[in-house]
């Protein structure tokens, strides 16, 4: 199993400059990936930042770890910039991208927006979107257009989520992001992550809090990532900073 961490979007991490400096810590102690939320916290009046402008800042003070969001609600997203976006961090990462993708449950995110926060029509932009970043990334033409320049390597995709819709479509992609923490404790045990996961294809990154649970039992249980979950939440910046040194459970 890798080790890498899930950083929020909010809050103290609304800093892209605060969230480089954790990644230029990270890759020095040893984790393998910093993903970041996605989130409009500023709807609520909570700061929060764009993660892909997180992402780049920590794409410029790193040079191994893997870069990715833990999940983009690709709904709410215009897939054409979104193909930019991720294919233009590609290059500048050297091909180090991972893009999470998700429906999107947050229905003020959507709604105060005048969006569509109907499962239905969420569903539907999920699968379009997907289908069009994978031909797009893949250097192929949707419509007679294709992406120029096109990512270094092979984006892959992790589909977040714990539906058996999820689940089937994260077989259909490069791995499953399981939504295995809210802010308090782990939601899913080893079991029901072997349950769910029992016959998937592609890598599976489990969230968690590694001083709740022991990351090896979800080895066990067939994870290939751990991403140690820090926010505010969970502990002061400078708490989560020495998680952050202390490197990898492991």
């Amino acid at each position: 199993m890798r080790y890498g961490l899930c950083l929020a979007n909010i809050g103290s991490y609304s800093d892209a400059r605060a969230v480089a400096e954790f990644a230029a810590e990270a890759e020095v102690a040893g984790w393998e990936s910093l993903f970041v939320w996605d989130h409009l916290a500023f709807v609520w009046g909570m700061p929060s930042a764009d993660p892909w402008v997180v992402l780049t800042a920590c794409a410029m003070r790193t040079s191994r770890l893997l870069l990715g969001t833990a999940v983009t609600p690709v709904p709410r997203r215009r897939v054409q910039n979104l193909a930019h976006t991720v294919g233009t961090l590609d290059q500048l990462s050297g091909g180090r991208v991972v893009f999470g993708a998700g429906l999107g449950g947050n229905r003020g995110e959507f709604e105060r927006f005048g969006e569509d926060f109907s499962r239905a029509r969420r569903l539907e932009l999920l699968d379009e979107g997907l289908a069009v970043l994978r031909q797009w990334w893949d250097g192929e033409e949707v419509d007679g257009i294709a992406l120029r320049p096109p990512p270094t390597g092979r984006v892959p995709i992790w589909v977040g989520g714990n539906s058996a819709e999820a689940l089937v479509r994260a077989a259909r992609y490069d791995g499953w992001i399981a939504d295995s923490t809210d802010p308090e404790r782990m939601k899913l045990s080893p079991a029901q992550i072997a349950e769910k996961s029992r016959g998937l294809p592609g890598e599976l990154a489990v969230m968690g809090y590694s001083d709740r649970a022991e990351p090896g039992a979800y080895e066990d249980a067939g994870a290939t990532w751990w991403l140690e979950s820090l926010h505010d939440r969970r502990g002061t910046s400078e708490e989560n900073l020495a998680v952050v040194q202390a490197g990898p459970p492991a």
